[in-house]
């Protein structure tokens, strides 16, 4: 797979990391193999996850394929990056097709990312994940590899300003490889959240305290912080889907006036 633009990207990342000031605290990373196909499964707190979760693989020099929704794929300038960059789009309503395109990709020797909770965790804890993942990991015959991202919500998440002010620490924190044997996905993806809730809690925990305070708007309610809950996420994430819909409406209702 010929990659022209992907490596000078990443370049132009890793100066925008200096210039930010970032600091990265990487654990786990020689879990990634080197070669071969592989799956990385991360959790989501941020729309920059997929450009910094991408570091994780870094160190393997493997370039990571991620699963992101349609909608960043139709963009003028974002589309046609994405797609230089061989990542995959994923349009919910016609989910196989990207499913099939991911183990394609993985049976061929890639890395494919992917995020079982789909869309941002309000709470920054872990929501519930879907399937897909493990039933992919099985049916390529690749090892699936949990990845704990922490810290990006801070420069740019969901219902907060931006700020990409300097001096932030990304943690990101590499699992040992599962191999889901795909006789049953639930019970695949039970274990794969379990996994990923422990290394969650261990990255928060030794994350520095001085950036992480209590009350801290990013860090999750049962840490002491300020974030909603997990039952006040789910009704904000229900009031989203319901003004979505109305707008959606709205608009249809507009092109046939």
């Amino acid at each position: 797979m010929r990659d022209l633009t992907y490596p000078p990207i990443i370049r132009t990342a890793k100066v925008a990391f200096k210039l930010l000031g970032l600091r990265f605290d990487l654990r786990g990373t020689e879990h990634v193999p080197r070669t071969g196909g592989a799956l990385m499964v991360y959790n989501h707190v941020s729309y920059v996850d997929f450009i910094l979760g991408g570091l994780a693989a870094h160190p393997s020099r493997r370039l990571v394929r991620f699963m992101a929704k349609r909608e960043v794929f139709d963009h003028p300038v974002a589309g046609p990056l994405m797609r230089s960059m061989h990542h995959i789009s994923v349009d919910r309503a016609e989910g196989v097709a990207s499913f099939d395109e991911a183990v394609r990709l993985l049976r061929a020797g890639e890395v494919v990312g992917i995020f079982p909770e789909a869309t941002i965790s309000r709470s920054f804890e872990l929501k519930e994940f879907k399937t897909g993942a493990t039933r992919m990991a099985a049916e390529a015959g690749v090892p699936l590899i949990p990845v704990v991202l922490w810290g990006t919500q801070r420069l740019k998440t969901k219902g907060h300003p931006q700020d990409f002010s300097r001096g932030k620490t990304i943690a990101i924190t590499v699992g040992e490889p599962l191999h889901p044997s795909g006789a049953n996905s639930v019970a695949d993806t039970a274990h794969l959240k379990s996994r990923m809730a422990r290394m969650l809690d261990e990255t928060i925990r030794r994350y520095p305290d001085d950036e992480q305070p209590p009350g801290s708007w990013w860090l999750p309610a049962a840490y002491g912080g300020s974030a909603p809950t997990m039952e006040e996420a789910a009704r904000l994430d229900s009031e989203e889907r319901r003004e979505r819909a109305q707008r959606r409406a709205a608009r249809r209702a507009a092109k046939g006036a």
